[in-house]
């Protein structure tokens, strides 16, 4: 039977939310999804935040799921249009840091692509939306949109 300072205690780590499934993860490392659909807006500066957070916690699990417009900076010889800055050199720095880069083959479809039109650190998903979605729902990875 319960005593009332076990009953306190269990009400407390509820109010607290120290139940919840992020709490559970105790010192693992944190999983985050970035989401990319346009690269002109959000290429290079997703690129940067993600070099950014992996400089202040390395041992984040990172994806980066690119659909519609965002599989452009994944694209051969692909560069930033207002900086002129290569994305093909700073995904391959990332790749080499653990993160894997993620192309829509919905998209591919869609806009009459290839898989050979991308740089080889590209990996390929059936769907970007559902694997944003499945990558918070099933897995518990966090969601950034740069």
């Amino acid at each position: 039977m319960m005593n009332k300072l076990t009953g306190f205690v269990l009400v407390m780590l509820f109010a607290l939310g120290l139940n919840s499934p992020v709490m559970a993860q105790g010192a693992g490392s944190t999983k985050v999804v970035y989401h990319i659909d346009d690269a002109e807006t959000q290429g290079l500066k997703g690129l940067r935040n993600i070099r950014n957070h992996l400089d202040t916690s390395p041992q984040t699990t990172i994806i980066v799921v690119t659909h519609a417009n965002g599989v452009d900076m994944l694209m051969e010889g692909a560069k930033d249009k207002k900086n002129n800055v290569e994305y093909a050199p700073l995904v391959g720095a990332l790749k080499s840091r653990g993160v894997k880069f993620e192309v829509c083959e919905i998209t591919l479809k869609n806009r009459n692509l290839k898989k050979d039109q991308f740089i080889m650190d590209a990996d390929f998903t059936p769907s970007g939306v559902v694997r944003v979605a499945d990558l918070q729902y099933k897995d518990g990875f966090a969601y950034i949109k740069p």
